[in-house]
């Protein structure tokens, strides 16, 4: 053994001597960056500091500010209007001096001089209804936008400011210290839009039947905008895609409605008795011990009574609420209301539900009942819901959510009938806005840059409370349905990681995208336990904070020891694809029996193959020296005598029958024409009916970007293999995917030869 050592070392020195010669007459190649797909993120990540940790927690000088609002607004429901005034004492926590402060205006989306129409560049609509035709094209535009009365500072002092389309700036005369508060009014109105002409997330819905108007009221008074160490101000026009990024803060809400309105929004009730009627008043009370089923405070025969008569008396709901970045409500006197108690955690939470007659049967039945199992759910993954209530408003073709309230589409017939799709609609969409309590109203995210952060994260844990709710109930995030996005026109396909103004295909960029890369990385790549603690700790870590990507990301290794920077770099950064397919699988028999390669790798070091040490061999079934290789073999499905030997010498005969004794081996050759790293799953299925199931970790292509090889030692024939069999890696080619090749109808025909 020592000879041939010493001749491998002299071979090698050789060698090298040899390719030290001879480099030095050929052109010297170009090197280059580090273009492995295991590169590190360290150069896309910003540096860790005192206000974000390394491992993606806030650093001990974190800061956030704060802002306080006492509002006193009036619902004019015969004019569709609102007028309102405010009080904001905002907190200065930063170790910055403010010169300015920012305030976001955005209903001035909707001012006649709105900079949207230009900004976007769209051809004509399918249709128009006839307001919004005149609105565009006769010169009659809906008189939207913040009118503007007031600005004072608390002693009643006007303050210098000025307006950029949706964002406003107060010039302070002196700058606001760190550590200190500065208080200041506003009085402002604007006119409500009907959201179903003018489309927007809030507005009011007009039934032409009854001639009542039903109210979905957000974004309906000036709101401070985010300053934090990552941006500053944090001041990004609202142009309509990218949502809302608020400061936390405690709110005192007065709003004046006519008398025979409901309603309902964020914050505690103070004074129930005086809004509701004796009967209403005794159910809503009732409501709070009803744990097994809803109590309905008002009836469809109360609010189709209310339908008919318009008060011109008033009366004021008065709300409180404490530690939440925005204030909603819906009212309305069309509203059936009713409420039922949940317990999360140590304290009761109200799961409540707003929705007119048209709603039923369908709101009545489910509403209340999917918001339970939302608020049950979501805790149990995430952190228990801190908040004192959770609503469900019906709002037609609406989707959008606000702290502890939210409006929900879905409604039934004129008979009361409704589809399949109808049902699964409308309790899909409320486990995702009753699910948006959590991120980003709580795990507080910048929805104005990055719509994934709090769209995908929590499409996949509604994903995930679907699944709870009923069995196969249908839901986006799967990422075999993200597949055909994927395989598309690259032309028309942006990284996740895109500002939100700048996505194309925004449904599936910022919702299916990230909840199918978090659904592999829980099922295919961490595994549930390791991902499941690592999400929920960066849940409870951000909550009533301002996380940003990079906190997500680092979080999530930090928690559970998996370095992912292969993925996010892959799935988030990049538009590549997963096309993992099989090569070439080629079978092997074992000899003890020197075989033809063997032979000539032992000339080639310029010795005998005697002079090694006897050894076990694989022989390839398709190599050029099989059949001469064969003759030496008598019974290659059987024990050769060299292995007999070995393990009777070494183990006894209990170990002996405890081993595997592989007859076969296959070298099955992946090779990978997809851009995306990614763990190759797979089924080995045999001659039995047997069926063998494996993942190969992602780094088994750290080495070797385009294919690897692998050897799978078996007791039986193999039949059959099979790559991602549960469709669970969005592998956008099928076709390879099959040994024997079968025939598939392929998802690339447009991607193939472009990786």
């Amino acid at each position: 053994m020592k000879k041939i050592v010493s001749i491998l070392i002299i071979l090698c020195c050789g060698i090298n001597l040899t390719w030290s010669q001879e480099s030095s007459s050929k052109e010297i190649q170009k090197g280059h960056y580090n273009i492995s797909k295991f590169k590190q993120l360290n150069e896309e990540f910003s540096t860790p500091n005192m206000y974000r940790t390394a491992a993606g927690a806030p650093g001990k000088n974190y800061y956030q500010q704060r802002a306080d609002y006492k509002i006193d607004i009036v619902l004019d429901d015969k004019n569709q209007k609102i007028t309102g005034s405010e009080t904001i004492t905002y907190y200065n926590n930063s170790p910055d001096k403010l010169e300015y402060l920012w305030i976001q205006l955005d209903q001035n989306r909707k001012a006649p001089n709105s900079l949207v129409n230009d900004v976007n560049a769209e051809g004509p609509g399918m249709g128009y209804q006839p307001q919004k035709y005149v609105a565009d094209f006769m010169g009659k535009p809906f008189d939207g936008g913040f009118k503007i009365e007031s600005i004072t500072d608390i002693k009643g002092k006007p303050l210098k400011n000025t307006v950029n389309f949706t964002m406003m700036r107060i010039d302070l005369d002196t700058p606001l210290q760190p550590g200190s508060t500065f208080s200041f009014n506003i009085k402002w109105w604007y006119n409500i839009n009907n959201y179903l002409v003018d489309r927007d997330r809030s507005g009011y819905e007009h039934f032409p039947k009854d001639g009542n108007n039903l109210y979905i009221i957000a974004q309906f008074f000036p709101r401070m905008a985010v300053y934090n160490d990552v941006d500053g101000w944090q001041h990004m026009q609202f142009w309509g895609r990218g949502e809302f990024t608020l400061p936390f803060g405690n709110y005192e809400v007065y709003i004046t409605t006519p008398a025979d309105h409901i309603l309902d929004g964020t914050g505690v009730l103070q004074n129930p008795k005086e809004v509701f009627t004796a009967t209403e008043f005794q159910r809503y009370n009732a409501a709070f011990t009803s744990f097994d089923k809803p109590t309905i405070i008002v009836t469809q025969a109360e609010a189709i009574e209310r339908e008919k008569h318009f008060s011109d008396k008033t009366k004021t709901w008065k709300f409180k609420a404490e530690n939440v970045r925005d204030f909603a409500f819906s009212s309305s006197r069309k509203f059936i209301y009713d409420m039922q108690a949940v317990k999360i955690g140590g304290k009761t939470v109200m799961a409540v539900s707003l929705y007119p007659k048209e709603g039923n049967p369908l709101w009545e039945e489910f509403s209340t009942k999917v918001v339970a199992h939302t608020l049950k759910s979501y805790s149990n993954r995430l952190f228990d819901y801190p908040y004192n209530k959770a609503i469900s408003v019906n709002a037609d073709q609406q989707g959008m959510e606000y702290p502890m309230i939210c409006w929900n589409f879905g409604r039934p017939k004129e008979d009361g009938t409704y589809t399949p799709q109808t049902r699964n609609g409308m309790i899909g969409v409320i486990i995702h806005e009753v699910g948006h309590n959590f991120f980003p109203m709580i795990v507080n995210s910048d929805e104005r840059q990055w719509t994934w952060m709090d769209e995908g994260l929590n499409t996949f844990t509604q994903l995930l409370s679907q699944q709870e709710f009923e069995a196969d109930f249908p839901s986006r995030g799967y990422p075999k349905n993200i597949v055909d996005y994927m395989s598309g026109d690259q032309n028309y396909i942006t990284p996740i990681m895109t500002q939100s103004e700048s996505i194309f295909q925004f449904s599936n960029n910022a919702y299916a995208k990230p909840a199918a890369g978090l659904y592999m990385l829980r099922e295919i790549i961490m595994g549930k336990e390791l991902f499941d603690h690592a999400f929920k700790t960066y849940a409870n870590r951000w909550k009533f904070k301002h996380p940003t990507p990079e906190d997500f990301f680092r979080t999530m290794e930090d928690a559970s020891a998996v370095d992912l920077d292969w993925f996010w770099r892959g799935w988030f950064y990049t538009t590549d694809v997963n096309d993992i397919g099989i090569k070439s699988v080629k079978k092997y028999y074992v000899t003890d029996k020197p075989t033809k390669r063997a032979q000539n790798t032992a000339r080639s070091y310029r010795t005998n193959i005697t002079e090694f040490p006897k050894m076990v061999y694989l022989v390839a079934e398709d190599s050029d020296d099989f059949s001469e290789d064969m003759k030496n073999i008598k019974n290659p499905t059987k024990d050769i005598q060299l292995l007999s030997d070995y393990l009777t010498e070494n183990f006894s005969r209990d170990e002996i029958a405890t081993l595997k004794n592989p007859q076969y081996f296959y070298e099955i050759k992946f090779d990978k024409p997809g851009g995306l790293v990614m763990p190759i799953v797979v089924d080995y299925i045999f001659e039995d009916g047997s069926k063998m199931s494996h993942k190969y970790p992602a780094e088994v292509w750290r080495l070797n970007d385009k294919e690897v090889t692998k050897l799978l030692p078996t007791e039986k024939v193999l039949k059959e293999i099979i790559i991602d069999p549960e469709e669970k890696t969005a592998d956008v080619n099928t076709e390879n995917n099959y040994w024997p090749k079968r025939e598939v109808v392929s998802k690339l025909q447009q991607f193939k030869n472009q990786q």
